[in-house]
């Protein structure tokens, strides 16, 4: 049985079903082959079955459910948490000649109106949307007048109040499932330990969606921890032999972003400041230059980096404790996207642990969770002062979680 379907390039394809993902792969992103387990996803999800994918940052995610959406009738609704991680797959997208667009509170009233007019007309393949946006009254009834080829939610785990990134808005996702019944649904994150996974699978409704867990393991990345002494020193010598390269410093507080880009400017050494305080502009600026420009840091808040597509990040270092193994694994996995050797550094103190259990303690979160959040600081804690290798300690407690899943 032959499909035929406009491709991204305008033209009109005829290819066995069976073979169509292979051929989108090759014509419309380049690539010679799958990885690891893609093409299982993709099959299953083109033959309109419902999936939870778990798959290390630079692991390709993004291609289980852009392809399906190419070759499944209708237009792909992709549910995504930051309008930076949208801007950026958008803007790849259609430099491949997808035919793409995106729906959030950054754009003019005329680009809003352009988008909905493609949407109506059925000349999408792709829309991204932000979940505020696609629970609203009047989107729900748009999209009850298109044909949906799936539903993918990005960075799933936003949905688990277990999650490190627990997002309210992503609740009202698993609507979704009633509202549009028989429409494939993928959830994909590229970190979830067992909580947080069992979480993904019931608030969004996937009871019977089939788990796809890739390996974590990042062989190309060399994981280095010590104690927090003199940080702005250590980050310096750190940086100085690798000048020339991309990469980026993770901070705690916007205050202390902005002090370390100084900081590092004044070293000589090419740095941006990111953060959620910054003018929009100047964000958007910024993060421009570092995804095209060569040899350029970006000193952040975690606010950067989610879902951000630039392979050759050749270092991740952390100013200070994440919250938890699977914020750091992954933040750090933003290093060496490409495949080649990456390196990290995660300096950490006492005053680190102490600041970090007080935000646990003044949130307004439920006590299991705070009890949950607690533990998970002690874990990290535990691979940063362990004797042994770093990245067998913490694989082995990635791949203990995915096992007892």
């Amino acid at each position: 049985m032959a499909t035929t379907k406009a491709t991204a390039h305008g033209r009109h394809i005829q290819v066995p079903n069976t073979a169509l993902p292979s051929f989108i792969l090759k014509s419309v992103f380049g690539l010679p082959g799958f990885r690891g387990e893609q093409q299982s996803i993709i099959e299953h999800v083109v033959e309109g079955g419902d999936a939870i994918v778990l798959m290390p940052t630079g692991g390709g995610k993004s291609l289980c459910y852009q392809i399906p959406a190419i070759c499944r009738p209708g237009v792909g609704i992709v549910v995504s948490p930051l309008i930076a991680l949208m801007r950026n797959q958008v803007d790849i997208l259609r430099q491949l000649g997808v035919r793409v667009a995106t729906l959030n509170s950054s754009l003019t009233g005329s680009e809003r109106s352009k988008a909905k007019a493609a949407l109506r007309d059925g000349k999408l393949d792709l829309l991204y949307v932000a979940p505020e946006r696609l629970m609203m009254t009047d989107f729900l009834d748009m999209l009850d007048g298109a044909q949906i080829a799936l539903i993918a939610i990005d960075e799933a785990h936003c949905v688990s109040q277990w999650g490190h990134d627990f997002r309210p808005e992503y609740l009202q996702i698993a609507e979704l499932a009633v509202r549009f019944p028989g429409v494939p649904r993928v959830a994909l994150t590229a970190t979830a330990d067992r909580q947080t996974r069992e979480d993904i699978r019931r608030r969004l409704k996937l009871d019977a969606a089939r788990l796809f867990l890739a390996s974590f393991d990042r062989p190309n990345i060399r994981y280095a921890i010590m104690p927090k002494t003199e940080p702005r020193r250590q980050l310096i010598s750190f940086l100085k032999s690798r000048l020339g390269e991309s990469g980026i410093v993770y901070c705690l507080s916007r205050k202390s972003v902005e002090e370390t880009a100084a900081g590092l400017k004044a070293s000589g050494i090419r740095a941006l400041p990111y953060h959620a305080g910054l003018d929009g502009a100047i964000r958007s600026r910024n993060q421009d230059a570092f995804l095209k420009e060569e040899g350029l840091i970006l000193v952040a808040t975690i606010a950067f980096g989610m879902g951000i597509d630039k392979p050759d990040v050749r270092f991740v270092a952390h100013l200070d404790l994440p919250g938890s193994l699977e914020a750091y694994y992954q933040e750090t996995g933003r290093a060496g996207r490409d495949g080649l050797p990456a390196e990290t550094l995660l300096l950490y103190g006492m005053q680190d642990l102490v600041l970090r259990r007080a935000m646990i303690d003044q949130s307004n979160s439920p006590t299991e969770i705070k009890r949950i959040e607690r533990a998970k600081l002690d874990a990290l804690l535990g691979v940063c002062e362990t004797s042994s290798c770093r990245r067998q300690a913490i694989l082995a407690r990635i791949m203990h979680e995915g096992r007892r899943a």
